[in-house]
């Protein structure tokens, strides 16, 4: 075990015994090789020890294994295991005033590993020694509330780089089938990215080996040590959400294809991270450089914003580039391209190319690229554009964008579209895009269905 690891076990009995030390927070090092890189450090959480038939084997493997392919790519990790509730808050509250202390540009990981659930449209994190089945009072001052005690808390900076990741899980997969009560949705702060390890209002399952990770870290690990250094973070966690679809659905057992998790993310971030914490000198992936051909090619790609003209640059990129280094990239628009012709193809949605390629100010047209590859919360974010703009072609695009994003898996797009058919008294209209909303797993928080009554 190493020094940090020790101090963590050790400060977690002192929790339990009442008496909370003051932690210790290493400042995270530079990368001499590289001294424009910005720092990096990260915050492991697992809380694997609850009472039987509750307990999570695989946490302290997840915990582990993840630190160490995050010290892999530059990260100052610091591991805590099993803290009860005293001890979960007060670390989670010291890592959001060193956020805070931090440089501007930082690039953080907070992770969670253990059990969670939702109450009251809060999202939890519970304490190890809780019982997952226990009574709502005791859950919630048994746990961490996810949106309030961090989200909420991260500082509002567009040079960072803030991820969230939440592996919450279960061993019982009996009882996880037909399970619709899972972690409800959540947007992602200003230069946040969340990822749960399975859709929102669903199970995550765990194994019961000790010796095996959760099918989320297990891929989420695989990509941090393997992917090439030019790749993103966020095209990273896209990748890792496409491996866990496809590992849990082509699984051997029933019950866990039954069970095959399609991970949730929120993305807001503003700035592209690459994994590499070296110098950018060569290609990354052993080829050689991009042509001026290429380099000007994977540019009128990156910059398109129509999904059928971005499925079409991005097969042509492919079959002429197939070893580029931006080759993964373009087959995650290629994929998010198909996602959004399906949705824009969908009668319930009025959204046309017009709304895309007319001009919008220079801070949106990242949005609109993300809109353009299936990203759900940079939709909803230019549906709110056009509502700010407060004209007859406003209010039209803002319902067809809140429509887009609904059909991306905006739960909470969804429900805002039902407050705009209320308030239009458009009762059907309403109805439907709330049971859309409460399908894609989001529950409203008790101010806003006070205001849809």
């Amino acid at each position: 075990m190493n020094t940090r690891r020790r101090f963590m076990a050790t400060a977690a009995c002192a929790w339990v015994a009442g008496k909370a030390p003051g932690l210790a927070w290493a400042q995270p090092a530079q990368t001499a090789a590289d001294p424009d890189v910005a720092p990096r450090f990260a915050l492991l959480i697992g809380n694997g020890k609850y009472p039987s038939p509750h307990d999570l084997p695989p946490i302290a493997k997840n915990v582990m294994d993840l630190g160490e392919a995050l010290a892999f790519r530059g990260f100052d990790v610091t591991q805590a295991m099993d803290l009860d509730e005293a001890g979960l808050r007060i670390t989670v509250a010291e890592f959001v005033r060193r956020v805070a202390r931090a440089p501007a540009n930082s690039v953080t990981l907070f992770y969670y590993a253990g059990h969670g659930l939702q109450l009251n449209a809060n999202n939890l994190l519970l304490a190890a020694g809780a019982n997952p089945k226990g009574k709502r009072k005791d859950l919630l001052a048994r746990s961490l509330v996810l949106q309030q005690r961090w989200l909420s808390a991260l500082p509002a900076r567009a040079e960072a780089l803030n991820m969230t990741v939440i592996d919450a899980c279960r061993t019982d997969l009996r009882g996880a089938i037909g399970d619709g009560e899972g972690l409800n949705q959540v947007e992602a702060p200003l230069g946040g990215l969340v990822c749960f390890s399975t859709a929102a209002g669903r199970p995550a399952v765990s194994p019961a080996n000790p010796n095996q990770n959760t099918f989320y870290t297990e891929a989420l690990v695989k990509a941090l040590r393997t992917a090439p250094d030019d790749q993103s973070f966020d095209e990273m966690f896209r990748m890792v959400k496409m491996q866990v679809e496809q590992t849990m659905l082509n699984h051997p057992l029933e019950a866990i294809r039954q069970l095959a998790q399609s991970p949730f993310m929120a993305d807001n971030a503003r700035v592209r991270v690459r994994l590499g914490v070296t110098p950018r000198t060569v290609d990354s992936r052993g080829g050689p450089p991009p042509s001026e051909a290429e380099e000007a090619q994977w540019q009128t790609l990156r910059n398109t914003v129509w999904p059928p003209d971005l499925l079409r640059l991005a097969r042509d990129f492919q079959q002429k580039y197939p070893r580029s280094r931006y080759a993964p990239a373009s087959r995650l628009d290629e994929e998010g391209a198909k996602r959004a012709i399906e949705v824009l193809r969908s009668k319930e949605v009025k959204l046309y190319k017009t709304s895309f390629v007319a001009a919008l100010p220079d801070a949106d047209l990242e949005d609109l690229r993300r809109a353009a590859r299936g990203d759900k919360d940079a939709a909803a974010r230019i549906a709110r554009q056009h509502q700010a703009l407060n004209t007859e072609l406003g209010q039209l695009r803002f319902e067809g964008w809140l429509q887009y994003a609904a059909g991306l898996g905006n739960g909470i797009a969804s429900y805002e579209l039902a407050l705009f058919y209320r308030g239009a008294s458009l009762p059907a209209q309403a109805a439907w895009a709330e049971a859309k909303a409460q399908a894609l797993g989001y529950s409203p928080p008790r101010s806003l269905a006070h205001e849809r009554n």
